[in-house]
């Protein structure tokens, strides 16, 4: 059945250039949006009520197909790169007119005012404009949902629309294939074509705010999760994919503010979402019981496979894709802040999955020790399920997002140590990864040892122990922490063999010294000094 279509007056829709869509659903409940999900035969419901759906040819962002129109606002202040690649106007107009008119040849659309910024100093509305239901629920699962008050009188500073079905012609658009991401800072617009995967309109939202908080708002915009005691401490959590962003700041003794974006402004920390989305592989209760329990009816559940016969999923299969993914409102955690507004920061921490064992399982940096690993970006991912191949693959991502940042990185890098100055932050370095030895020789370390080094951080517990420095990346380690084994601390004790231990540490810190090149010409001496010593 057909969820009913609310009006809304095609005028409110000038912007956007529409002018014939059929049926224009605007608003929808999460409920009407898997309804209509289910009747045009794009989703099933498993076994908690969630709502299931495949992405099709993209499960994944597409880095190489994401662009920036070059013009008067953005030539002299993006930093032009491998992720910030250059479109001209005259070519996003040309993706543009396809976008609208294929638009208006579809029988019905999805329309959904939200916004970005839970401090509403910095709230950016957002209209997003959607071919799929399933792109609809994204948007009210991830963003923020304005009160039926504020949609009075609600006016979009920026649009995203989105058009799975719509393949581009590269040669005529000057794209690299058949779909793309595009953003224009002078029409405010992002445009979503020839992919159906979500977290393209989610890191759309992101990279623009990106470029604006920074340079308009004096706020620094963070790819990090955050959470905050019951004392109004607050943590931040820096990571990429894959070490433990989402999973360690969903801590049941602390209130979780968000678990991917925030700004940090003069007086506090803020989420820029209005959900979660987090990674689903080999997801067990145990080991993450709010996200295991967020998958319930109004979550979004992308690109997973049932155990035969059934629709439960089976979460260890990722026989579709290794990044099979759930969206869900933030108010499914149970404990989550209302509103997601924290205070200054008391610690940082920056997560790693170091998969060649070397690195500290916790350590603490120093200012310049933190401006040099906030820089880097560092992790270390296994080498996926090729033949043969064992060696981890190490990762540099500048400020843990670098996909997502249209400036300079050093402005981010001067901002964060300028905030860290002022406010004496504490900085951690938590390693994730391996212990006695690399991937394939060593194991990974257990989460309990890892939350109870994030604990005693927090705690105050490791402030007065004795430290001792690494001889090759120069952290401190402490000699001893609550409810973690003394042999785990320093990873050189767990290898059995410590020659090979030194060599794989030098080999890691030439690794270190050779990405950083590209960014010295843009930091301090202290800076430089700080790097590892291969």
């Amino acid at each position: 059945m057909a969820s009913p279509i609310l009006s809304i007056p095609l005028k409110a829709l000038a912007k956007s250039g529409l002018k014939n869509a059929a049926s224009i659903h605007y608003q929808l409940s999460p409920e009407e949006l898997v309804q209509d999900t289910l009747r045009i035969g794009e989703g099933v419901l498993n076994n908690t009520g969630a709502l299931v759906i495949r992405t099709g040819e993209f499960t994944g962002r597409s880095p190489k197909d994401k662009f920036t129109v070059k013009d008067e606002i953005t030539a002299d202040t993006v930093h032009w790169n491998e992720f910030n690649l250059p479109i001209d106007a005259r070519q996003f107009d040309i993706v543009y007119d396809k976008v609208i008119k294929y638009l208006d040849t579809l029988p019905e659309i999805w329309v959904r005012d939200c916004y970005a910024c839970a401090d509403p100093r910095f709230r950016l509305n957002v209209r997003c404009i959607n071919e799929k239901p399933w792109n609809n629920l994204f948007a009210y699962n991830m963003f923020l949902r304005p009160t039926e008050e504020e949609l009075e009188d609600f006016e979009p500073e920026w649009q995203v629309i989105s058009v799975p079905g719509l393949l581009l012609d590269a040669a005529e658009c000057g794209t690299r294939q058949h779909n793309a991401a595009m953003i224009s800072f002078t029409k405010k617009l992002i445009l979503i074509a020839g992919t159906g995967y979500t977290g393209e309109t989610k890191k759309g939202i992101f990279s623009i705010l990106n470029y604006i908080l920074p340079q308009q708002k004096n706020v620094l915009s963070m790819h990090c999760s955050a959470n905050m005691g019951a004392a109004g401490d607050t943590a931040v959590f820096f990571g990429l994919s894959g070490t433990g962003k989402t999973t360690l700041s969903a801590d049941p003794n602390r209130k979780l503010i968000g678990d991917d974006e925030h700004g940090w402004t003069d007086d506090g920390i803020f989420n820029f979402e209005g959900g979660c989305y987090a990674k689903t592989i080999n997801l067990t209760e145990e080991k993450e019981p709010e996200i295991f329990h967020a998958i319930r009816p109004g979550a979004l559940v992308e690109n997973v496979v049932f155990f035969p016969g059934s629709n439960e999923i089976d979460f260890d299969n990722g026989s579709i894709t290794e990044n099979t993914r759930v969206s869900y409102p933030l108010h499914f955690i149970s404990n989550a802040m209302e509103p997601s507004i924290g205070g200054l920061p008391k610690n940082i921490f920056f997560l790693t999955c170091d998969a060649f064992g070397v690195l500290p399982p916790v350590s603490r940096l120093s200012a310049e020790q933190a401006m040099y690993q906030f820089i880097s970006g560092y992790t270390a991912k296994v080498a996926g399920t090729e033949t043969g191949v064992t060696e981890p693959k190490p990762t540099f991502s500048a400020c843990f997002g670098a996909p997502f940042l249209p400036l300079h990185p050093g402005k981010y890098a001067k901002m964060l140590g300028e905030k860290m100055k002022a406010h004496d932050v504490n900085v951690w370095m938590i390693n994730t990864g391996w212990t006695g030895g690399p991937y394939g020789v060593g194991s990974r370390m257990k989460l309990k040892y890892t939350r109870a080094m994030i604990t005693a951080a927090l705690e105050g517990k490791l402030d007065n122990v004795e430290y001792h420095q690494d001889p090759f990346f120069g952290m401190s380690i402490p000699a001893s922490c609550p409810d973690v084994p003394t042999e785990l601390l320093d990873p050189r004790n767990t290898w059995s063999d410590k020659n090979a231990y030194d060599e794989k540490a030098k080999y890691l810190a030439s690794l270190f010294v050779k990405n950083f090149s590209k960014y010295a010409d843009g930091v301090t001496a202290d800076i430089l000094a700080a790097a590892p010593k291969a």
